[in-house]
Order: structure tokens, then C-alpha cells, then sequence
């Protein structure tokens, strides 16, 4: 017999008559809670503390009670792997009969794609794999390709080198295994990917520094169009440079529209996984475009538990498949990063193997290499993981002390992906004030790690930014284009944690650019002290006003520096000789 468990739903525990009835019997005010019956699958044993406070005695009571009862939530049968066909095409096909384009414009580190017309008999989807190496002297990149509706089939390749590169495809379809091209590729001033620097910092593939300052609108790209030009707009507008977004659409708070476009076509009540929409995708991928065109980076969210079409439980096989084609589709756009889930701890489903197995699958079929990470609820993802590039972080408090010590744990960037939403929402998470948003972002940036804003004002069709995009309302993002500046001002465009007193918040360069930030302490002066034998410009910040004032001259020593007592303040020292 299998009992609930902690990890249980609570809202499975709560659909079974046995079950809730334990829950009504010792806690009855469970059943009233918004994280019981948003019929969001939180775990039993994290939500009770929350719901009923954690040193309340009927939580270990409530818990005991139902761990004893059976669960006979019914379980999905889960299909098995579907392989492609080897006989996919009879032998009186001749091998390497496709015709094939091969572009020639091809750029270094720009998208390019080569195009095959082949058979479309059967399903394309999962009948036939594609693949195409790419030969440049030594360097040899393998690529899979897609299919991409009325026989055509894809390869997107995103050059790392400009040269006469060679290219060959096989394919368990004989008319498209086989084939060799040449593919002139020129030089070009593109970026390209994002890569980690160092061990905490972001570059883009040509060297030049990459600061990531994000926000979120999870569901934009499911919305109508005039919204979704209204967010483009307000990005262009912002001083952002990267964006969370999901290509699941999203139920939850605020989030009761269907969409018109999903990532699979409908199947009777549910969904043939087996395939793949293609409008759904064109249309996605002309919104990363867009994305790109700004200056944004796509950081993109395969998985989330705000669901109730299904996608949350595919089971393993539809989910590698739905991993293959995006990261097949996507990889060779140069500004798209993974995150393998949004809140992975709340997808009860699936468990640690199953992500490794998951980021596994992102690898196999990334040939670019784009950083990839994974976002939690509150059980934070130990990014000692190899296939980790980065830390993505939900937390709202200590953040200063934390961020440093993530960056010492694990020896990787850190991004607290979401730390509250400046907002007017009801919820906790979506009330902070402008002021309090910005100065999180302080507390992060001076830690030596980034963080991604949010805003989470209500609108009229509960348009709430964080979720579905449209206007920017809030007072944060002028701010946080403020300190993107004085984070660019820095000699090496970055800030890594140094040594802070008790009260105060330092980072910078060591040695050269020291910024002592005072958060919603107001002090009325302070000292700071220029390097032995060196001597430093100082400036006093008023991060919320956005004005710099620089003290006369020139300083060496311990200088007093005089401040207007009030929050939000900092200083800083910048060696000059």
C-alpha cells in the first residue's frame, strides 16, 4: 500500500474523501487557504507550517494523520519512448536524395539554417532523427535537426568561426542521411552567446562583458498582440537585459485566460505530445527575435507547476521529446538561456534524477552551450550540479550575507531570479514598495551577484506585468537603470563582494572602486578610507534620487564624508592615481 507522503499534493490529499476529512477534523481552516484550493500542487509538508504557522502542534498531527492513509490517486499510465524508424523509407530510396539549401550569407555567431525537403509520411515528429556535422580543420560540431511541417526539416547553426566550413547529415531517413555541403561563413561583428566569465561573472562569446539586470513576464507571449507589443515597448523603454519567460502558459493568481497558441496540438480532451505545433513556435521564436534586437537575453523556463492543462505531468518520455525539439529549435538563437524549471520543488512529479535526466537532455542537444541552471519554491537546487552553469534563486531576505555565501559555495555566478515584486497585489510577494525592490537589488548587486526585478501592479483584464507583460508602471526600473551605470562605471564593468562592516553593505574592485552602501539606514556622516598611497575621487549616491555629488578635490587617507541622513545612500571611492 503507498500512503501520502510529505511530498504529497496537498490537493490530491484534499480530492480524497478519507484524507480531507482528517484535515477538516484537526485543522479545518486548511480548507480555506488560497494554497489549498488554487488547486496549485503544493507539498503537504511544506505548505501546513505556512498555512497554520510552524509551531502550531496540529501541523505534526495533521501530518502524522495523513501519512497513514492510503493514496489512490490515480496514476496516468505513462507511454514509453517513442524511437524513430529505421525503415522509416525503403530501400528503392536512394540515400542522400533530399535536396538541401545551404545559405549563403552565413555569418560568425549569427543564426543560419539549412534546409532539406524530404518525405512527410507518418509522423516526421518521432519517426525521423536528423543530424548534420560541421567541419571547420579540427572543429567538429554535430547539430540535430527538426522537422518543420510539409517536409521540411531544419538544421539551425550558430558559426563560432568565420572559414569554409564542410557539412554531412545522417538520418534514419535515407533520403536525407548522408548529404555534403560547404557553407562559407564571414566574418561578422555579432556577440554571440553568453558564456560565464571567470567563476561569478557573464560575457558574450567575443569578450565583451555581459551584466545581466532582469525581469520577469512569464506568460507575454501568450497573450494578444497588442499587449505583447506593449511589453516589446516597454523592454525597449527599460533598462533590462534579461527576461524570464515561460513557454508553458501559466494558471495561477490573475492568470485565468487560455491562450490561443500551446506548444502541442490538441488531441480530443488532451494533447498529441508526439508532435508539435508550428505556429506556436514561429511565433515564439519571432518574439526572441525581438527579445534579441533590445539587447535582451531570453532566459527561457521549460517547466513550471502553474498548470491545469497537464503539461506539468507529460511523464519522462514526452518530456524529453518536448526538451529535444525546443532546444533543437532554439540553441542556435544567440540569446536564449535555460532554466530547466520555475519552482522546481513544487513540480511533485518529478524528482532530482528526473532533472538531472532533464538538464542531461538540454546538453545532448545544445551545441552552442547556453547557460542553464534551475529556479526553486523554497528547497534551494544544490548548483554543485555539473550541468549547472549558474545559480537561479528564489529568496527575499539576508540577501547581501547569502549571495556571498552561494558565491563561495559553489564557485558559480549567482542570479536571485526573484526576490519580490514591486506591486499593489494582495499577496506578500507582489506588495513591496518601489523603494524596497531597489534596494534588494542593491543588497544583491554589492554581494557580488544580479538579480532579476519584477512588478506586479494590477491593471484592468488583471494585466500584472510579472505575469503577462504590457505597461511598466513602477518607480524600480529607473533606479535600476541608475545602477546599472555605476555598475558599468566600475573598472572592470562588475561588483564582487569586499569587506563590509557590520553595518553597511561594500563591493566593487578591491583597490580601486569601492562603493559602502547604507540600505534604509540614515546616517548623517561616515568615514571611509583611500588606499595607502593612493588618492580617490569621492562621491556621495543617493540610489533612490539618482544624483551623484562629488566631494572638492582630491583625497587620501581616512576622509570624513558628510551625508543627508536619509535611506538609501551610499559612497563611493574611486582611485584616480
Amino acid at each position: 500500500m503507498s500512503t501520502f507522503h510529505a511530498r504529497s499534493s496537498i490537493a490530491d490529499v484534499l480530492a480524497q474523501d478519507d484524507a480531507r476529512a482528517a484535515v477538516e477534523r484537526i485543522a479545518p481552516e486548511v480548507l480555506e487557504s488560497p494554497l489549498a484550493t488554487d488547486g496549485i500542487s503544493f507539498p503537504l509538508a511544506r505548505v501546513l507550517p505556512v498555512i497554520l504557522e510552524e509551531s502550531d502542534p496540529r501541523v505534526g498531527k495533521l501530518l502524522a494523520a495523513v501519512t497513514a492513509i492510503e493514496d489512490r490517486t490515480p496514476i496516468p499510465a505513462e507511454p514509453a519512448p517513442i524511437e524513430p524508424r529505421h525503415d522509416y523509407e525503403g530501400v528503392d530510396v536512394a540515400r542522400g536524395s533530399a535536396s538541401i539549401i545551404v545559405p549563403a550569407d552565413a555569418a560568425l555567431r549569427r543564426r543560419t539554417e539549412i534546409v532539406l525537403s524530404g518525405p512527410s509520411h507518418g509522423n516526421p515528429f518521432v519517426d525521423v532523427d536528423l543530424h548534420a556535422t560541421f567541419c571547420l580543420g579540427e572543429e567538429r560540431i554535430t547539430v540535430g535537426g527538426f522537422y518543420d511541417g510539409d517536409g521540411r526539416y531544419v538544421v539551425r547553426f550558430l558559426p563560432p568561426a568565420a572559414g569554409e566550413w564542410t557539412v554531412e547529415t545522417s538520418s534514419t531517413a535515407r533520403s536525407l542521411d548522408g548529404i555534403t555541403a560547404t557553407l562559407p561563413v564571414a566574418a561578422s561583428d555579432e556577440r554571440g552567446p553568453v558564456v560565464v566569465s571567470g567563476l561569478h561573472d557573464f560575457a558574450y562569446a567575443d569578450g565583451t562583458r555581459y551584466v545581466p539586470l532582469g525581469t520577469t513576464a512569464y506568460a507575454w507571449t501568450l497573450q494578444d498582440e497588442e499587449l505583447q507589443e506593449q511589453t516589446l515597448q516597454a523592454l525597449a523603454d527599460g533598462p533590462f537585459t534579461k527576461l524570464r519567460m515561460g513557454l508553458f502558459p501559466k494558471h495561477f493568481v490573475y492568470n485565468a485566460n487560455e491562450p490561443e497558441r500551446f506548444p502541442f496540438p490538441r488531441h480530443g480532451d488532451g494533447w498529441d505530445t508526439t508532435r508539435f505545433d508550428l505556429d506556436y513556435f514561429r511565433h515564439f521564436e519571432t518574439r526572441i527575435d525581438q527579445l534579441a534586437a533590445l539587447g535582451i537575453e531570453a532566459d527561457l523556463i521549460l517547466f513550471h507547476p502553474y498548470d491545469r492543462w497537464g503539461f506539468a505531468s507529460l511523464g519522462a518520455a514526452a518530456d524529453d521529446r518536448y526538451v529535444s525539439y525546443v532546444v533543437r529549435r532554439l540553441s542556435a538563437f544567440a540569446n536564449v538561456w535555460w532554466s530547466l524549471a520555475n519552482e522546481y520543488d513544487l513540480l511533485l512529479t518529478k524528482t532530482t534524477e528526473d532533472w538531472d535526466r532533464i538538464a542531461q537532455v538540454v546538453r545532448e542537444n545544445d551545441f552552442v552551450g547556453h547557460p542553464l541552471s534551475i529556479h526553486n519554491w523554497i528547497d534551494i537546487w544544490d548548483y554543485s550540479s555539473e550541468w549547472a552553469t549558474h545559480c537561479s534563486i528564489q529568496r527575499g531576505d539576508s540577501l547581501h550575507g547569502n549571495v556571498r555565501e552561494w558565491r563561495r559555495r559553489w564557485g558559480k555566478p549567482v542570479l536571485v531570479d526573484e526576490l519580490g515584486y514591486e506591486g499593489d497585489l494582495e499577496h506578500g510577494w507582489g506588495f513591496l514598495t518601489g523603494e524596497e525592490e531597489v534596494r534588494r537589488v542593491w543588497e544583491v548587486a554589492l554581494a557580488g551577484g544580479y538579480a532579476t526585478h519584477g512588478e506586479t501592479f494590477w491593471a484592468p483584464g488583471d494585466v500584472v506585468f510579472w505575469a503577462k507583460g504590457g505597461r511598466l508602471r513602477g518607480d524600480s526600473p529607473a533606479r535600476l537603470a541608475f545602477l546599472r551605470e555605476i555598475i558599468a562605471d566600475s573598472p572592470t564593468g562588475t561588483l564582487a563582494p569586499l569587506r563590509s562592516d557590520f553595518d553597511t553593505m561594500v563591493g566593487g574592485v578591491d583597490g580601486q572602486y569601492v562603493l559602502t552602501y547604507f540600505g534604509a539606514g540614515q546616517p548623517h556622516a561616515r568615514t571611509v578610507t583611500v588606499p595607502p598611497g593612493r588618492s580617490a575621487r569621492i562621491d556621495v549616491i543617493d540610489t533612490w534620487n539618482m544624483t551623484i555629488d562629488a566631494l572638492e578635490g582630491s583625497h587620501t587617507g581616512v576622509v570624513r564624508v558628510d551625508l543627508p541622513a536619509r535611506p538609501y545612500m551610499a559612497i563611493r571611492v574611486t582611485v584616480v592615481d
